[in-house]
């Protein structure tokens, strides 16, 4: 099996500024150590380092990719908004949404970003390879068209969906976004299309607050191919099978997709700054063994990831080692170093009832 890994150290170079946490640095609030946003390089770094000692990134087809072209951009975002970013960037840069600054090249770093996840896309549906996984930074699944929003600079995954629409390669995508923020960027830009079936199973009021709800579910033609699955913190290993299981699996089958997207992020783990949702290294391993199963039935096997959110720089390694050891098939492991702790840690019956309480009430408004 060849899996394609598609990353540039460049993308590693995005800065975030003088933030504190989600914190502006300045009044009352003190520069932490390691300084920045939660959204740093380390983490993608890191998950690089360990599949370079493993030995796994030599079982995987590891490539670069160019910028999105402007052309590439303008399916996705007005000329109003490319013009704005790029003269901030090169100005030395700034913040024009919500919790996105970036510094000087930052255009070029968000286009870089984004040409990774659309030269994914692009190899799996021509078969260069089985399936795919870009290291995409900045990340994507938060930014409209019009207002980077969340880290997110360009739309990473929707850009790569409308190039390879845009070249005739595929009709019918499902997105499936497991970060443990609403996919709302994502969302919004495919809210009106039946042919792709947007799905985020999220932290229920994290990260947009006013946005994830269960109740929206597309508009117009869209009508009904939009999921937004708001799960309760604490949801657990057992709770993110079972929502696979029961509602996300049987959605994707029934929609029968030419290929499966993921918005990968890690922020669902256990010890996660920005979520509290307690999943584990394996949490993210049965579910890429779900979905690619799923993808082999139904689509030839073709299943693309775009990294995403996932703040700790000590677990977010082991977490993506899991997933691209499960995508390409590898016997390599990276042992879980809270194997023994985070499954001590997990819900109780009693909570586990309560997500199961919660699926039945979404399964039975579907």
């Amino acid at each position: 099996m060849s899996t394609g890994f598609f990353w540039d150290e460049r993308c590693f170079w995005h800065g975030g500024g003088n933030f504190a946490g989600m914190l502006p640095v300045g009044g009352l609030v003190q520069p932490m150590a390691s300084g920045g946003l939660p959204e740093s390089p380390e983490s993608k770094r890191r998950l690089m380092n360990l599949m370079d000692v493993t030995g796994l990134a030599r079982e995987l087809d590891l490539r670069h990719a160019p910028e999105a072209t402007r052309e590439d951009l303008l399916r996705v975002h007005p000329a109003s908004y490319l013009d704005t970013f790029k003269a901030t960037s090169d100005a030395g840069g700034g913040e024009l949404g919500r919790r996105t600054p970036f510094g000087p090249g930052g255009y070029e770093m968000a286009a870089l970003s984004a040409g990774l996840s659309i030269a994914a896309l692009e190899a799996v549906l021509r078969s260069e390879v089985d399936n795919a996984y870009a290291l995409s930074r900045p990340p994507g699944h938060h930014c409209l068209p019009d207002y980077p929003n969340g880290f997110c600079l360009f739309a990473n995954l929707a850009l790569a969906i409308q190039s390879a629409r845009a070249k005739g390669l595929v009709e019918r995508v499902v997105v499936l976004d497991w970060d443990v923020h609403h996919g709302n960027g994502t969302e919004a830009i495919f809210y009106e299309d039946p042919n792709v079936l947007t799905i985020s199973m999220h932290q229920e009021r994290n990260y947009p607050m006013d946005t994830g709800d269960f109740a929206d579910r597309g508009r117009g033609a869209g009508k009904g191919f939009n999921l937004n699955i708001p799960l309760p913190p604490g949801t657990g290993h057992i709770g993110y099978i079972a929502t696979m299981e029961r509602i996300v699996l049987p959605q994707i089958r029934a929609f029968n997709p030419d290929v499966i997207v993921i918005a990968c992020g890690y922020d669902a783990a256990a010890i996660d700054p920005l979520g509290r949702m307690l999943a584990t290294a394996e949490t993210f391993q049965v579910m890429t063994q779900q979905v690619k199963a799923l993808a082999q039935d139904l689509c030839g096997g073709r299943l693309m990831m775009a990294h995403e959110g996932g703040y700790s720089e000590v677990y977010v390694p082991f977490c993506g080692h899991h997933v691209l050891a499960e995508m390409a098939g590898s016997d390599i492991t990276a042992p879980d170093p809270f194997g023994e702790v985070f499954p001590l840690r997990q819900p109780n019956a009693a909570f586990d009832r309560f997500v199961d309480g919660v699926l039945d009430e979404m399964l039975a408004a579907l």
